[in-house]
């Protein structure tokens, strides 16, 4: 059955003609591994709930430390949002705003959190960009310029409906892993406020028990109530190409960040 009577005007490509969905044609990209853009730079996700809620006491520290690292190490330093973007989703619930306007409120706090700490870093040539500079990030850093920005995915309100509720699934350590992975960075490291990921809420918990190392995919098939990372960051490393893991430590342990980014092991590895 014809579709149409009218000819098609085209270029001739290696997907002429494709509707870009058909299976064979993705099945058959599986081997392709994308270039690595920045192969020496950690990305370090700095939770707002887990970090930057506690304030001077546990930022300062943590500041201290990357102007060191940052000497040493390639880093993408990026923010989360913490009390006040589950203030303003709080809000935005009650006034029965959509997941995308949520997901919108909720990347300007981020944003605010990444713009004090490249004040913070401003000696160290910390500077904030906008999520839609991360290809500059590797110029950035031979120009010796610490680029920092908001962890938040840059969705908006085209941030994808959730299967349950309305919170929107893709937050800051989802951004964090798809920039890493983007980047194809050499690590991607949580910064957070406990040792890593347990089977269970350790605050809530007392018999909540340490993870050390696991796989995205048996991760995922734990079907845990609760983490200390997002789902989405966890389904979106059993996709990656480049990334091969993701590192959690405690932000509020003097040193900790300095030695895992030494080689020194963290609370949690997930493995892709």
């Amino acid at each position: 059955m014809n579709i149409t009577s009218y000819k098609r005007k085209n270029i001739h490509s290696g997907l002429k003609g494709e509707t870009l969905s058909r299976s064979g044609l993705l099945s058959s990209q599986d081997r392709i591994v994308p270039m690595k853009i920045a192969p020496e730079l950690n990305v370090v996700k700095i939770g707002g709930h887990g970090v930057i809620d506690y304030g001077a006491q546990a930022i300062l520290p943590l500041v201290s430390e990357i102007k060191e690292l940052c000497r040493t190490h390639q880093m993408l330093i990026m923010t989360g949002g913490g009390v006040r973007v589950r203030h303003i989703m709080d809000i935005g619930i009650d006034l029965g705003m959509p997941t995308g306007v949520l997901a919108e409120l909720a990347s300007k706090v981020s944003e605010q959190n990444a713009i004090m700490m490249s004040v913070l870093l401003s000696e160290t040539g910390g500077e904030y960009i906008s999520n839609t500079d991360l290809l500059d990030v590797l110029n950035l850093q031979k120009l010796g310029i610490l680029p920092i920005t908001a962890g938040t995915p840059p969705y908006g309100i085209f941030e994808i409906p959730p299967e349950t509720g309305i919170i929107p699934q893709y937050r800051t350590d989802s951004g964090a892993v798809i920039a890493a992975e983007m980047l194809g960075a050499k690590s991607c490291i949580l910064v957070k406020n406990c040792t890593g990921l347990f089977d269970k809420n350790p605050s809530l918990f007392e018999d909540a028990e340490l993870i050390e190392e696991i796989t995205a995919r048996e991760l995922i098939d734990m079907n845990m109530d609760d983490m200390v990372l997002e789902y989405k960051a966890v389904e979106v490393l059993s996709h990656c190409r480049n990334l091969k893991e993701i590192k959690i430590l405690n932000g509020h342990n003097k040193g900790e960040l300095t030695k895992v980014m030494n080689g020194g092991k963290p609370g949690t590895i997930i493995r892709r």
